[in-house]
């Protein structure tokens, strides 16, 4: 793992801490992101984040830990993305400056808000790239946790667009298919009982294993 540090705004740096895991042959790379950044602490009430997003960080962790045991087809870049909540800057800045070849890149899956599911997993990213449809709902039919497909066009049903509302956003900009993989808010979103005693660890644990079967 290395760091690549990042400037942006007024003089403020950032660092996305990546990693590769190299294939079982030469098809082209997936890129597993989340960020790492939070709220911080305001007027002195710190902002843990557990689901925004130390669920995201300890889900790639642990994808990352299997994931060298059992390789993937495609090559895998593990980053996790600073400075998210102030403008995906760590994405921006990971696009700009890549350690492979962007045209490589063939799939980005960001994971961004997974353990507050209350047994519903959103998977966005399907309506711009629709051959991952198939996929995900072969997926979605042998979890243990509803997997739902959307979120990610204008005038959706299901309401907002999260195409741009995380780091899959300047992927997306860039002509890299996503998969966002995340929750709907909840009443802890972005307060600061935002904290791991209101995760539900099955719930979590089962949200984990169906990026990891989709992937």
């Amino acid at each position: 793992a290395y760091e690549n540090p990042f400037a942006w705004g007024n003089g403020k740096i950032g660092r996305n801490i990546m990693g590769t895991i190299a294939g079982s042959s030469e098809v082209g790379i997936i890129v597993l992101t989340a960020h790492y950044d939070h709220e911080g602490v305001r007027d002195g009430v710190i902002f843990n984040g557990a689901d925004d997003n130390a669920s995201g960080v300890a889900a790639v962790l642990e994808i990352a830990r299997l994931t060298v045991g059992n390789p993937l087809r495609h090559t895998l870049i593990v980053a996790l993305l600073d400075a998210e909540e102030d403008g995906l800057q760590g994405a921006r800045a990971f696009i700009r400056n890549p350690p492979a070849s962007l045209d490589q890149m063939v799939l980005n899956v960001n994971l961004d808000m997974v353990s507050r599911s209350g047994g519903l997993l959103w998977a966005s990213g399907a309506s711009h790239t629709p051959s991952l449809r198939p996929i995900l709902e072969g997926v979605a039919a042998a979890v243990p946790i509803t997997l739902r497909l959307g979120h990610d066009r204008p005038g959706a049903p299901e309401g907002d667009d999260w195409t741009q509302a995380s780091d899959h956003g300047p992927f997306h900009t860039a002509g890299i298919p996503f998969v966002y993989f995340g929750v709907e808010d909840h009443p802890d979103y972005h307060r600061p009982t935002d904290d791991f005693e209101r995760v539900d660890p099955g719930e979590y644990v089962n949200s984990v294993r169906a990026i990891y079967s989709a992937l």
